[in-house]
């Protein structure tokens, strides 16, 4: 069998998300899929990116990694969306590039493919069921394959999540990624890898 071919696509704007999304690279690259790793467009206006420092710091370490196409969601077998909350919903950058996918949503493109998501939230309770929920709403449309980690491991238990990952940050923004969110993630890699292998066989 093929490797699966794994896409991560994500919008970071201070670095939590873009630091998932790196671990889910590395761990579904151990899994045996083939994985394109990239970010959506910013669309944010430079002085509101000027105004918080870790956005315009990251904004300028990141800015020239490869951007997300409609190409990158067509080659894949599986597709891993990773977004901040905006108001318990996905963020503008990412739900923009969503909204360019209609001309391969209509010729089935698509579908049948397995899809999951992972999110951050400044605060315990500040939308990270509702923006993974939100996100697949465009999956169903898609036709896509849901494949959440639901508990399917004890070390679901820990982190708590079973409509995708998600990790606090914290009021200050900056609580770092710990052996919880990388366990998750980790898993979550290998599940959608497994499960897309499953599909296209």
């Amino acid at each position: 069998m093929a490797d699966v071919k794994l896409a991560i696509i994500y919008y970071s704007s201070t670095g939590t998300v873009h630091s998932m999304a790196e671990r889910l690279r590395e761990a579904g690259e151990k899994a045996g899929a083939e994985v394109r790793l990239r970010q959506v467009a910013e669309l944010a206006p430079a002085e509101a990116i000027a105004s918080n420092a870790a956005w315009s710091q990251h904004f300028d370490r990141t800015k020239n990694e490869p951007k997300a196409s409609a190409d990158d969601v067509v080659w894949a077998d599986a597709v891993l969306f990773g977004t901040p909350t905006r108001y318990g919903n996905v963020t503008s950058q990412l739900k923009q590039f969503l909204d360019t996918l209609g001309p391969q949503w209509s010729q089935g493109q698509l579908a049948d493919k397995a899809y999951a998501g992972f999110t951050s939230t400044m605060t315990e309770h500040g939308g990270q069921e509702s923006t993974l929920l939100a996100l697949y709403n465009t999956i169903y449309h898609f036709g896509g394959v849901v494949v959440a980690p639901g508990y399917t491991d004890p070390l679901k238990f820990a982190d708590g999540n079973p409509y995708g990952v998600s990790h606090v940050t914290g009021g200050s923004n900056d609580a770092p990624l710990g052996d919880v969110q990388f366990a998750a993630l980790d898993h979550l890699a290998r599940r959608i890898v497994t499960i897309a292998g499953r599909l296209s066989a």
